[in-house]
């Protein structure tokens, strides 16, 4: 592979049988946009190459809203988490791009555009935005998931301004690579998923693409990635062959156990203690601390939430038992409690691309707060699952001791 041109935002490289150029653009930047046009008029390209999935090109083309969405079926296929985490990662790139007066993704949306008008074949490059979220989901723990949205949260719902300025430098490779060596010190796990198997994916989809003289309109962050992935295809290294990263991974037997395992010492320490005579009246007094503590804990999240006062009062009553019973979280019965009593109006789901750029608006939209009570109930629960687990030690430690006390007399 030869590099015949090379700058800030632009790299052209020859392969065996075709010449590439990769425009890096920054998402919202309104330099990216008159770039991408530049560029096009310069080369006169056999065809374009997209960082665009199905769904998202939909999106594009088709200028779908939020109204598709049905809240109770995401509630209820436990895709909560999923959901509120492409919320909040769509309130970021809004929030930056209300800034600079740029849309979100609208360099993608001027290279289709640019492609259609033009007659230029284009092709969908990037993999399916649901595959990418589940299979960073599918890896991620219940507190990796915690710790992935507090980070977005943060970032999301932060007042600082962001300028024309830097915007651009988000296109500078050395300040990029700063970001993702912090990205996969934070969450290795998700970076490998949300960069490294991409910049795999859009070099394989650029490699194979047709025509000689192609262009390729990417996220800056991902060039480098996509230029030593292009290497590699080239000496053999590597196959362009993407099946193994294009599908949602079925969890593994041990994942499938891991979230019963601290339930079912849980409920084995209630019914043992229930069943020893030097233990029943303990056992009861803990199983009263037990509910009160996951109850109390699930509904001060809600609270924070600012739920209906029936969902409260149900978060309290449904954590004892949803969280002893991994098919069924406090947040999917939180989540349906506040999507009956609050139901959506068709003007919440009007001004859903505006409220998503700030907490105030999180917490006054009626769809983002279910996922709110959603999020919110679930940690509440969670947290009070590991203090309630702790607070049993004594009644553990005190089960035991009877138990060895009678092996010892019968022996």
């Amino acid at each position: 592979m030869e590099t015949v041109h090379n700058s800030q935002t632009r790299t052209t490289v020859k392969l065996k049988d075709k010449t590439v150029t990769i425009i890096g653009t920054a998402h919202i930047s309104g330099d990216s946009v008159k770039e991408i046009d530049e560029v096009i008029d310069e080369i006169n390209p056999d065809r374009i190459c997209i960082e665009l999935d199905e769904s998202r090109f939909k999106t594009v083309s088709e200028n779908r809203r939020w109204e598709d969405m049905n809240i109770v079926k995401v509630l209820r296929e436990k895709k909560g988490f999923l959901l509120l985490a492409n919320l909040v990662l769509s309130s970021f790139q809004r929030r930056m791009g209300s800034d600079v007066g740029v849309n979100p993704g609208a360099d993608m949306k001027e290279a289709v555009a640019l492609s259609q008008t033009r007659n230029i074949p284009f092709s969908l490059i990037d993999r399916e935005i649901q595959v990418t979220l589940q299979r960073a989901w599918r890896i991620s723990s219940f507190w990796k998931k915690m710790k992935l949205l507090s980070a977005l949260l943060g970032s999301a719902f932060t007042r600082e301004k962001i300028s024309d300025e830097d915007i651009e430098n988000m296109k500078e490779k050395t300040a990029l690579d700063g970001m993702m060596d912090e990205l996969a010190e934070y969450l290795p796990s998700v970076k490998t998923v949300l960069i490294d198997e991409r910049d795999f994916y859009l070099a394989a989809k650029i490699y194979e693409a047709e025509g000689c003289n192609l262009i390729a309109v990417v996220g800056a962050g991902h060039v480098p990635g996509i230029l030593k992935n292009l290497e590699m295809f080239e000496t053999g290294e590597k196959s362009t062959d993407v099946s193994s990263v294009a599908f949602v991974p079925q969890k593994r037997l041990s994942e499938k156990i891991a979230p019963w395992i601290l339930p079912g010492i849980i409920i084995a320490v209630f019914i043992g203690g229930f069943f020893i005579a030097g233990t029943r009246e303990q056992t009861l007094e803990k199983l009263i601390q037990w509910i009160l503590i996951s109850g109390s804990l699930a509904a001060i999240g809600s609270v924070l939430a600012l739920a209906h006062p029936l969902t409260v009062l149900l978060s309290f009553i449904a954590a004892p038992i949803t969280t002893l019973n991994p098919f069924i979280g406090v947040g999917m019965v939180t989540g349906l409690s506040e999507a009956v009593l609050r139901k959506p109006r068709v003007s919440d789901f009007n001004r859903l691309n505006d409220d998503i750029a700030s907490l105030k608006g999180f917490y006054r939209n009626r769809v983002t707060r279910i996922f709110l009570v959603f999020l919110l109930s679930s940690v509440g629960a969670s947290i009070g699952t590991f203090v309630g687990a702790a607070s049993l030690a004594p009644l553990l430690g005190n089960i035991i001791k009877e138990i060895a006390d009678f092996l010892r007399g019968i022996i």
